[in-house]
């Protein structure tokens, strides 16, 4: 099972995750959130933790350039998309940077279901955009994520085209209790966590990152 701990801010935490050995971390560029931090701190963070952990950017409706220059100052391998980015601005950051994975956050309720994503990865496709991975979220009127709430799991195992889409990384209120659940109704290629291993809004506790790791782990059987 693949794992993200996401919205990590300061050097000192991420080497504490890091030892922990999830798979991703996630480094936080949206200026709203509690848990962004700034361009920098983002960099000293890379070049301090394990070549072996993935460095993924989250991003909300930031342009182009700005994308690409911070993925490259800060050593970024994959650009999460989380505002209202068109599948015309993936193809020209791919068209730009082609070794650049991409994620795309969708967020799911049970009214509209996945076909917004379905709608999305058709035009894509038409582009010739290849998503190397859906993150799926719940929907909260007005927010980009980190609300806390669960996504409709159930829905998810109903609709989500699993041979057909990208891998789906299940994001949305999960925490070291119910991750294993979550797992087993969804069967995602990952998960990601931000809010469910945090001791307050924005600060990680490092034991609650380990207890959600290895709940995680136990459940990919």
């Amino acid at each position: 099972m693949w794992i993200k701990i996401c919205g990590i801010r300061d050097v000192e935490t991420a080497m504490q995750i890091a030892a922990l050995n999830p798979d991703a971390i996630g480094l936080n560029f949206f200026a709203k959130s509690p848990r962004s931090v700034d361009v920098e701190t983002a960099a000293k963070i890379s070049a301090t933790i394990s070549a072996a952990i993935e460095r993924i950017g989250l991003f909300v409706n930031h342009s182009t350039e700005e994308v690409l220059d911070i993925c490259q100052q800060c050593s970024i391998s994959t650009a999460q998309l989380h505002g209202d980015e068109t599948p015309g601005f993936l193809a020209r950051l791919k068209s730009t940077r082609p070794d650049l994975k991409l994620f795309r956050a969708f967020r799911v309720d049970a009214t509209d279901g996945c076909s917004e994503i379905a709608d999305y990865l058709a035009k894509c496709g038409q582009l010739g955009v290849t998503l190397d991975g859906c993150l799926i979220d719940s929907r909260v009127e007005g927010e980009y994520g980190g609300t806390g709430h669960t996504a409709p799991w159930d829905l998810l195992a109903d609709q989500y085209d699993s041979r057909g889409w990208p891998r789906l990384i299940l994001a949305g209120g999960l925490t070291s209790e119910n991750v294993a659940e979550a797992i087993r109704v969804t069967h995602p290629w990952g998960v990601d966590v931000a809010s469910g291993v945090e001791s307050s809004r924005g600060v990680k506790d490092v034991s609650l990152v380990e207890r959600f790791i290895e709940a995680a782990r136990s459940a990919d059987v």
